[in-house]
């Protein structure tokens, strides 16, 4: 634990060097990627030539790629391993691409699901950091809450192959991706929970296009993808087919967790601006730190942050174990999403009209933070689906400590 408010959370024991690792990952975000925010946030070339410069300055420093497979090219680190790293790379939203452990969803979900050619031709690429890949569910004018729904359509060809057609928006990466993975119907109607398939779609076919850019409170990296008729190989289809539901659970366990991992180093550096701020801003009276309702902003910050990060520790020590974690990460994504808005807003607060400026990451990681409590799930859906499963428990006879420590 450090004076600032740095907690390692006792239920995820370090390998050997974790310690030093982290610190390593620690400076060279602070050091390296910090500096390089402004032209990495404005995307375009210039961002391209820094974001491939961080990414061979992470390869030299033995940074790369630390939580994806080690015969893939990758640092072998075992997700609880990598859980005592992921806030430090995650202090910037630019941390995971500049560090190259930004595709491990798509590495972990193709590595499991897809096929021996999609394997041999793409995992490889996608730990070098040769290839992008992205994940498409979300559609316009459909409830990104009811996947069932899904308008996007995927035809069988005669010769095994599908043609996919539909409008997905909110797809992050999709500028640049080489590879999106598509949610898309391959049988039955909208609502019924079987025929939603998942397939992986190379972004150069025919047919697909990147309709437009959507910023999310004025900027970040999300897209609005058309495929008209694009076709796509029998064997880019993940899974069995008929099973897209079960696969973005997987995925969306892990990513979901990983989002909070980071949003946790986001907070901290908010947390950190703040006291630097209190402490070193002077007015006619002293240091704003000697003033009782900004100590009550640090206070509450610091509480915020205390009682997150063992929710989250919670949800990667379930997930690592393989349990059910469908609970804890409901609560711990709601948690952290509300906790890295509340410690942003209060660290724009204390630093007054200089928190609103360009000088600062404060208004890029409360923009974050305000998105959080949307994307991978508004806090509404989590808090029904979380409380709907505690009460089930609860009418099948559980009592009240199994079902809210270990989920019903």
């Amino acid at each position: 634990m450090t004076d600032s408010g740095t907690v390692r959370d006792g239920s995820t024991q370090p390998a050997l060097g974790t310690s030093e690792l982290r610190e390593r990952i620690e400076a060279f975000v602070r050091t390296r990627v910090f500096p390089a925010e402004s032209v990495l946030d404005t995307g375009g070339r210039d961002a391209g030539a820094a974001l491939t410069e961080l990414r061979a300055e992470a390869r030299a420093a033995g940074l790369w790629a630390l939580p994806l497979p080690a015969d893939l090219g990758g640092g072998g680190l075992t997700f609880r391993e990598y859980a005592a790293l992921a806030e430090a790379e995650g202090a910037s939203d630019h941390g995971p691409a500049a560090l190259g452990s930004a595709p491990l969803l798509d590495v972990t979900m193709l590595n499991r699901h897809g096929s021996a050619r999609v394997r041999e031709e793409y995992l490889e690429r996608l730990v070098a950091g040769e290839l992008r890949a992205c994940y498409a569910m979300t559609e316009p004018d459909v409830p990104g809450t009811d996947p069932l729904l899904t308008g996007t359509r995927a035809e069988a060809r005669p010769d095994g192959g599908w043609r996919v057609s539909g409008r997905k928006w909110f797809t992050s990466g999709a500028a640049g991706a080489g590879l999106v993975t598509v949610m898309a119907r391959t049988a039955g109607a909208a609502g019924d929970r079987e025929g939603l398939s998942l397939l992986l779609v190379p972004a150069g076919s025919p047919g697909f296009r990147v309709v437009r850019r959507l910023p999310v409170l004025g900027a970040a990296d999300q897209y609005e993808i058309e495929l008209d008729r694009v076709p796509v190989p029998a064997d880019h289809l993940l899974g069995a087919g008929g099973d897209a539901l079960d696969i973005a659970g997987e995925r969306l366990a892990l990513g979901r967790t990983l989002r909070c991992l980071r949003w946790l180093g986001q907070a901290q550096r908010a947390f950190d601006l703040m006291c630097e701020r209190a402490t070193t801003r002077r007015g006619s009276r002293g240091p704003l730190a000697g003033r009782q309702l900004v100590q009550q902003h640090v206070f509450d910050a610091l509480l915020a942050l205390r009682t997150t990060r063992p929710l989250v520790h919670e949800a990667v020590a379930l997930i690592a174990a393989g349990g059910d974690a469908r609970t804890e990460v409901g609560l711990a994504k709601v948690a952290a999403a509300r906790m890295l808005q509340q410690v942003a807003d209060s660290a724009i607060q204390v630093h007054g009209a200089a928190g609103l400026g360009p000088d600062t990451a404060l208004p890029a990681l409360f923009r974050v933070g305000r998105a959080a409590r949307i994307l991978d799930g508004p806090d509404e859906l989590h808090i029904t689906s979380v409380a709907r499963r505690v009460l089930r428990g609860y009418g099948r006879g559980h009592g009240a400590g199994g079902s809210l420590t270990t989920g019903p």
